[in-house]
């Protein structure tokens, strides 16, 4: 459906950087992205608030039990168009559809603020507050963009679901080549891999890189190098387990200076907990390891057993509120299995197929 496409790829020029896609948590350009969204959702009844952790909500009364669908407003840094917000187009346009039906579900289409982990280096922020799991330190972090947005943390607790909510549904893209190579253009997906997100720091002594010999140096980052080495090696030894160290702080920084310190992230997932746990303690064994996250993996709710269905190795809100109500995926094909880059992108017929899925799923 191009006009959902086009909704998207104007959304996209909502950015923190002139010529590139990136919105992270509750920056500015959130305020233009929450302004159209609403206006859209205004202008077929339906009643729009954001809540007190930015994330956007609206809601379409009905006859029948609320269904909660939606996605992610934010973005990674230099994005495509349609990671996140594809999901919450989709949401709005059913929502639409199913207003001009006299019969429907009451549909809750819910932006979560943020998903990516981009800012504060800890996902899932939006998504969290509405499953009433965003623990007290995390929320003290946070507070200061809060406020900056003009929202008052103390609201927090009230963004939990309505009890009414019967359902949570995700359109996504896959993020990965599979069903491009399959030729299918939308699946279900059944589960998603578990996560551990975390840090290592690596100490060693600033010194001249021109006096200073080889053997009388420590330097950080030539362990941090031996350390990801051993990394991704070992990752190697589980089968289906990735592991990424993404990033690195490096101390002072200087071209001509040892470095003196240097602090890696590392991500590891897999879809059995049990295998990530031991990965994870074999990774960080011998190092300063401080973990931020230790998401468990999840199992989703397959709306229909006839279609393809998949395991998702990325992240996403669903995995969240899977725990409090019945959550369910779809994941719509992404072209070259491009994702996290400009290049994302989705097929017109693959959102029709999309929408409908949906209109199906929800007796439109």
């Amino acid at each position: 459906m191009s006009s959902i496409i086009e909704w998207c790829r104007k959304l996209a020029t909502f950015s923190e950087e002139d010529g590139k896609t990136t919105r992270t948590f509750l920056s500015p350009p959130m305020h233009d992205v929450h302004r159209e969204l609403s206006d859209w959702m205004r202008s077929f009844g339906m009643e729009v608030r954001v809540d007190a952790v930015g994330n956007l909500r609206g809601v379409l009364a009905g006859d029948r039990p609320r269904i909660m669908i939606g996605s992610h407003l934010d973005t990674v840094p230099d994005a495509g168009a349609f990671d996140g917000i594809l999901g919450v187009v989709i949401g709005i346009a059913l929502a639409e559809v199913a207003s001009r039906r006299p019969h429907r579900p009451a549909i809750e289409v819910i932006g979560f603020s943020e998903e990516e982990g981009v800012r504060y280096g800890v996902p899932f922020i939006g998504s969290r507050a509405v499953a009433g799991t965003l623990d007290a330190p995390l929320i003290e972090m946070i507070t200061p963009a809060l406020r900056d947005f003009g929202l008052d943390p103390a609201g927090i607790p009230q963004c939990r679901f309505a009890p009414e909510t019967s359902a949570y549904i995700e359109f996504h893209i896959e993020q990965g080549p599979v069903l491009e190579s399959l030729g299918i253009p939308i699946a279900c997906v059944d589960a998603i891999a578990g996560q551990t997100r975390g840090k290592v720091v690596f100490e060693g002594d600033a010194n001249h890189a021109g006096t200073t010999p080889m053997a009388m140096r420590r330097d950080a980052l030539t362990s941090a190098a031996r350390w990801i080495v051993r990394v991704q090696k070992q990752a190697h030894t589980w089968l289906g387990l990735v592991a990424t160290v993404g990033k690195l702080d490096v101390y002072p920084n200087a071209t001509n200076v040892i470095p003196s310190r240097v602090i890696a992230s590392l991500d590891v997932r897999h879809w059995n907990d049990e295998i990530r746990h031991e990965a994870v303690r074999q990774f960080t064994s011998r190092v300063n390891w401080t973990e931020l996250l230790d998401q468990p993996a999840a199992s989703l709710r397959v709306l229909d057993r006839t279609m393809h269905s998949l395991t998702s190795g990325a992240g996403h809100d669903a995995m969240i509120l899977a725990p409090q109500i019945p959550a369910s995926m779809i994941f719509l094909r992404s072209p070259g299995g491009q994702s996290h880059s400009p290049l994302e992108s989705v097929l017109p017929g693959d959102v029709d197929a999309a929408m409908a899925f949906g209109e199906r799923i929800l007796g439109l």
